[in-house]
């Protein structure tokens, strides 16, 4: 199946082939002609699989006709859970509209400055993407006008939804008219969210695409068992030197073990920086801006870099700290292995973990990978499990591990990248 079998534009199928996709993913297939048709969509697939251009297409096509009424106030809007997921949406309209009639797009967030914010409301505009707080913010202020909003996106409604902004949509949506087209991106479709769609939706069309226990075939999941703090950190510097050979992102549970992550890493020779929620809006596109240069080689994130991250050579994701919540290792791993490309996804775990641990399994529907890398491994493995070895020795328990591992020249195994492309790339 090609883009132009969808039935887009010629401009944006051109705009597509400039950017090297060939070919829709499953959820674009799927979503893409039936949001066409005008219809209410409620859509279920796993991140990274293409849910920004299956929404994202469709509105641009759209927004090629001329509006129903003319005034201020956007014909397109799309509310993000964050910031940064904000920012990939309106790159990806950007990108998409790069053939086509200019388009008048705006960002509404939390972090830069409110005049700014308050002159683009005071505009026509094409397309705004805005969280949630920043814009009730306006609303309450009586600053935005939605007389002409022909669609509504809520993109990752469940984290919107974690994250406390279920109030705030619905205010939102309550602002919107009745006639407005809704389509809504969520990672899973539990009892909170098939409520909220109630509410929101018309008879919406229902696509399900690779739920959440996908087994992302192109992530190789590995967990290491470390025995405390400082053994889990020499454990992350042999990994990022001895076997990352592109980029990484290294989730932490909290922003000041961020922080003070990346301080060590940066100050023990790595290109490292840190991202998290106490960071301005300037300073967080600062940094991401220099792990798309490839001038930050180790970005050390709390699950704001969960969503909206797009990179595609990040070739690792590291959870030093487990997230606490077991969706989030989806969304975390997520971040690699990307359009098309291999990817590699370490998780650490002490005794400390068990129960976090079991909950991610759970979730996933797979047991992740026991390894363990000679002269790094745990005391005490957890439950006498036998971890995978890395030099093709027996186990523990007998078990065998790996097959052998590649050899580097040093003595030392080495491991496989994530660097090796497979199929065609699309768009995210």
């Amino acid at each position: 199946m090609s883009f132009a079998s969808l039935n887009l534009n010629p401009a944006l199928v051109q705009a597509l082939a400039a950017a090297g996709y060939t070919e829709p993913t499953p959820v674009q297939a799927q979503a893409i002609p039936v949001a066409l048709t005008g219809f209410d969509l409620m859509v279920s697939a796993p991140t990274g699989t293409g849910k920004t251009a299956a929404f994202v297409l469709p509105a641009l096509q759209r927004l090629s006709l001329a509006p129903a009424r003319h005034g201020r106030g956007p014909r397109v809007l799309v509310l993000t859970p964050t910031r940064e997921l904000a920012m990939q949406v309106t790159e990806a309209v950007d990108k998409y509209c790069k053939f086509s009639r200019h388009m008048r797009t705006g960002t509404v967030l939390g972090g830069m400055p409110y005049p700014k914010q308050r002159r683009l409301l005071e505009q026509s505009l094409d397309v705004l993407v805005a969280t949630p707080g920043r814009l009730i913010d306006f609303i309450d202020q009586g600053k935005v006008d939605f007389s002409r909003l022909e669609l509504l996106v809520l993109d990752e409604a469940d984290r919107m939804l974690d994250m406390g902004f279920i109030e705030p949509v619905r205010r939102i949506a309550a602002k919107t008219p009745a006639t407005r087209q809704t389509m809504l991106f969520s990672a899973t479709l539990d009892g909170k969210i098939e409520r909220l769609a109630r509410e929101l939706l018309r008879d919406p069309k229902l696509i399900e695409v690779a739920g959440a226990q996908t087994k992302h075939e192109n992530i190789e999941q590995r967990l290491h068992y470390v025995d405390d703090g400082s053994h889990k950190h020499r454990l992350l510097e042999h990994v990022l030197r001895e076997e990352c050979q592109a980029q990484a992102i290294v989730f932490t549970a909290t922003k000041h073990g961020a922080d003070r992550l990346a301080d060590k890493l940066f100050h023990g020779g790595h290109e490292a920086a840190a991202l998290h929620g106490n960071m301005n809006q300037s300073q967080r596109n600062r940094t991401l801006a220099k792990l798309r240069s490839g001038a930050v080689r180790v970005l050390v994130a709390t699950d704001v870099a969960a969503r909206g991250i797009d990179v595609a050579s990040i070739s690792h994701v590291i959870n030093y700290d487990l997230p606490k919540v077991a969706e989030d290792y989806v969304h975390r791993i997520g971040r690699t292995g990307r359009a098309g490309a291999m990817g590699t996804a370490i998780s650490f775990a002490s005794s400390d973990d068990i129960r976090q641990l079991k909950m991610i399994e759970r979730y996933i529907g797979q047991t992740i990978e026991r390894w363990s890398v000679p002269g790094f491994e745990a005391k005490n493995p957890m439950r006498s499990e036998a971890p995978r070895r890395g030099n093709g020795r027996p186990g523990p328990a007998g078990r065998r591990g790996a097959p052998p591992a590649r050899g580097n020249g040093n003595g030392r195994p080495a491991y496989r990248g994530g660097n090796a492309k497979r199929g065609n790339a699309n768009p995210r």
